[in-house]
């Protein structure tokens, strides 16, 4: 996912795309600079708990306003220095940003405001524009200050302020709570943002409305010595993010007083892979109740009809790699999602946002459980279920299944002696086991061990650069781009390795999206996951997509080509994939719900056709998972998840962008009503 608006979006988006943290061999805090003043307000990063980076923030004797950020993620991580220079009403009249961002590429950022007129720059944009006055400037390579800027300054201006590039954004103030830390104690206040993302923005500012936190489920940003105060205040927060979902959910999710019937529309039968037209499906409570053609019917009293002329009804999409958290579970159900996997997330947060979903309390999809496994150390991921011997490997793998969770995902640091110990495990509970390749392992290694499923498309080319064992760096994006445009996939080495998937039904889950953005996205070009949307995004979400956020440094032109041509070949291992019989699931790893839709579009443009494309959005994918008793086709008895498309995606895969209504458990709700609640224009 793309960062988007300021710091606190950025960390999170950051960590929604790695999903899981850990250090490149390093002291999980990263150390402090020397030139860092003494008296600066230091605020520490915080993933599950875990200090991971910090952000200092001191005023010079000029009244110039000096940041710090940093935090590191595997050898990622922003690293920044930024100054701010306001006007009496708190709004930035000039800004610089120098440092590096999330994948190290080079950040100079500029921006200046005098006589009305303001101009700025960074690495996606060169902008100017008059009649600037009053307006705040949102940056885009700066860190958390500027956020608190911005809430300072709404504070001044009675809680709304226009801003610059575009747009309008407000405050409003929500809650003080008490907190106490070694003796000291001082009241916190929750400030909720809203317009500058698909969600608001929560910052906790002191009684000097000086920046205190911005807290998360999984991660955010506290003040120094008051750490222990982050749960507190994630609580208090929590409870007016859980009612604005009740109250959307409320507003959004339409039940039927009585039958719903959706008539004279064309089927995807997702079973034979193919449209049947003239059909009329009647849904009663959370079940189909028949599937027939369509004859002109009697309807039952009170029903809810849907005319499905010259549409198309599908079941709802799965997306079988995600992270789940609730601010992209709205996204999720207004792309057609009604299902998805979660490989790896905080268990007593999922478990919630479940729950909150499964209650009606939260419009989110269905979620299918993968419990994350690590192995201890430096590189560890914050999911603290860590195995370093067999008989903790044993334990980690019980306790998920007591819980109910069909899949273990093996992650990086997992000793390659424990793998099978760990598949052998689950196995025999019935789950399932997927993960990356562990550093100093193969993918061939993997798959003769037992795994069932390998994640990313990165794992499957680092199969055949075995000297390749640190796995679990940046070296996994940066190797297979520099050497897996070079790999004949006629070689009788791919060919015996895809023999080998084909022998033991080994699962893939591509994630091709990820690796478009990671290889092909540019700064100052709109990445190809949002470039449909585009038009419809929020301003500030619209320059984060613009930003080339997730792509690695590309210091020349020979290395532009040399990343567009090994992603090229991931593109056509997708098909050499196919053609063989392997199975693939699609997933994203991303948080936008349509990134889903970019997914499938890739696999059609590999060569795969479109309804079988479909299938594997659907049927395929509850099949993997082994509920396509209940889910992953439309036939009656089957839980009523669906999605009705104005078009045909059979014919035009992109037409799964169009989508009128979503069904899920029988209950129905509108792309066009969600969007908007999400700052995204309707169609």
């Amino acid at each position: 996912m793309k960062p988007q608006f300021c710091a606190f979006p950025l960390l999170f988006a950051a960590f929604f795309m790695s999903a899981l943290y850990a250090q490149q061999g390093e002291s999980p805090l990263p150390a402090l600079p020397a030139d860092i003043p003494k008296d600066a307000t230091l605020m520490m990063l915080l993933i599950d708990k875990a200090p991971s980076g910090q952000d200092a923030v001191w005023t010079t004797p000029d009244g110039a306003v000096h940041e710090f950020f940093q935090f590191n993620d595997r050898g990622r991580g922003p690293k920044t220095y930024s100054t701010y220079r306001l006007d009496r009403g708190g709004i930035v009249t000039a800004e610089e940003t120098t440092g590096v961002d999330y994948m190290k590429n080079a950040v100079k950022e500029t921006f200046t405001a005098a006589g009305g007129e303001a101009s700025w720059k960074n690495s996606s944009e060169d902008g100017h524009q008059a009649n600037a006055s009053g307006r705040f400037f949102v940056g885009l390579s700066g860190g958390p200050a500027g956020s608190y800027l911005l809430a300072q300054a709404l504070l001044k201006n009675g809680g709304k302020l226009p801003l610059l590039p575009g747009g309008e954004t407000t405050l409003r103030e929500l809650k003080t709570v008490p907190v106490e830390a070694n003796g000291k104690k001082l009241s916190a206040t929750l400030y909720q943002i809203d317009g500058l993302d698909f969600t608001p923005t929560y910052l906790w500012l002191d009684e000097q409305h000086t920046g205190f936190a911005a807290v998360d489920a999984w991660s955010g940003l506290i003040r120094s010595g008051y750490e222990s105060s982050f749960g507190t205040l994630l609580k208090a927060q929590q409870e007016f993010e859980q009612s604005r979902a009740a109250s959307l959910a409320k507003q959004l999710i339409h039940h039927p007083s009585g039958d719903l019937v959706i008539k004279n529309v064309t089927l995807f039968d997702s079973t034979a892979a193919k449209t049947v037209p003239g059909q009329r499906i009647v849904v009663r409570g959370e079940r189909i109740a028949s599937v027939e053609a369509e004859k002109g019917q009697a309807t039952a009293s009170g029903a809810q009809v849907i005319d499905g002329s010259g549409k198309m009804l599908l079941p709802g999409l799965w997306d079988m790699h995600q992270h789940l958290f609730a601010s992209n579970a709205y996204l999720d159900v207004a792309a057609g999602i009604t299902t998805i996997r979660d490989l790896a997330n905080s268990i007593d947060e999922l478990d919630k946002l479940k729950k909150h979903i499964e209650a009606g309390e939260q419009i989110g999809p269905r979620i299918v459980l993968a419990g994350f496994i690590d192995g201890p150390g430096p590189y560890e991921g914050p999911v603290k279920v860590l195995a370093a011997t067999p008989e903790e490997a044993r334990e980690r793998v019980d306790h998920y299944a007591d819980l109910g969770y069909v899949q273990i995902k093996i992650y990086s640091s997992v000793k390659p002696e424990l793998v099978p110990v760990i598949i052998e495990e689950a196995h025999k509970h019935g789950m399932r086991v997927s993960g990356h390749v562990p550093a100093g392992m193969t993918a061939e290694q993997f798959v003769r061990d037992g795994a069932d499923e390998i994640q990313h498309m990165n794992f499957v080319f680092l199969n055949f650069w075995p000297e390749v064992k640190e796995t679990r760096t940046p070296a996994r994006f940066i190797e297979p781009g520099k050497h897996a445009a070079s790999l004949d996939l006629d070689s009788q080495q791919v060919n015996d390795f895809i023999a080998l998937l084909k022998e033991h039904q080994t699962v893939i889950d591509p994630t091709m999206t990820i690796w478009e953005a990671t290889y092909v996205d540019r700064p100052g070009n709109i990445s190809e996951e949002d470039a449909y949307m585009f038009d419809r995004l929020p301003l500030q979400v619209q320059r984060g997509a613009k930003m080339a956020g997730n792509a690695l440094p590309v210091p020349d032109i020979a290395t532009d080509q040399l990343y567009r041509a090994s992603y090229a070949n991931f593109v056509r291992m997708v098909k050499k994939l196919y053609d063989n019989g392997i199975t693939e699931v699609a997933g994203t790893d991303l948080a936008k719900g349509y990134s889903l839709h970019r997914e499938l579009e890739i696999y059609n443009a590999a060569g795969i056709p479109a309804p079988e494309v479909l299938r594997m959005a659907t049927l395929t994918a509850a099949k993997v998972m082994k509920l396509d008793g209940e889910l992953g086709s439309i036939a009656p008895g089957k839980l009523a998840d669906m999605i009705l498309v104005n078009g045909d995606p059979t014919a035009n895969i992109s037409d799964i962008r169009k989508i009128d209504v979503v069904v899920k458990g029988g209950a129905v709700m509108y792309p066009d009503e969600l969007y908007p609640a999400m700052g995204i224009r309707a169609r």
